[in-house]
């Protein structure tokens, strides 16, 4: 079931295409938990899934994996995604390690 949704926007070839961002509830898997997302990039969805000790954690891990990848996406290179302008962040956290790459909004929340 997906719990949250977030559209962003490409500018790609003179038009704007719509990046969107699902996130599905946690669900138990033995003694752990997951969390999947997609991505709907140009190219095709991409589905991926976090774990977690617990469904609090699996969420967190699944945010935070879904800012990583937007910010190492060709497509934030390029700076034509956007929330809601250029620069301004995508309103996702990201994981310590790549704190520095955090731009507009985003760096000051996250």
């Amino acid at each position: 079931m997906v719990i949250a949704t977030r559209v962003l926007t490409l500018r790609h070839s003179g038009a704007d295409i719509p990046i969107a961002i699902r996130v599905f509830a946690p669900e138990q898997d033995g003694d752990a938990w997951t969390c999947r997302y997609e991505i709907d990039w140009p190219e095709g969805t991409r589905t991926t899934a976090a774990g977690g000790a617990d469904s609090v954690q699996a969420l967190t891990v699944a945010l935070k994996m879904i800012g990583a990848d937007l910010y190492s996406s060709l497509y934030h290179k390029s700076g034509k995604l956007r929330l809601t302008a250029p620069g301004k962040g995508y309103g996702f956290p990201v994981p310590s390690s790549i704190r520095d790459m955090l731009e507009g909004d985003d760096e000051k929340y996250f």
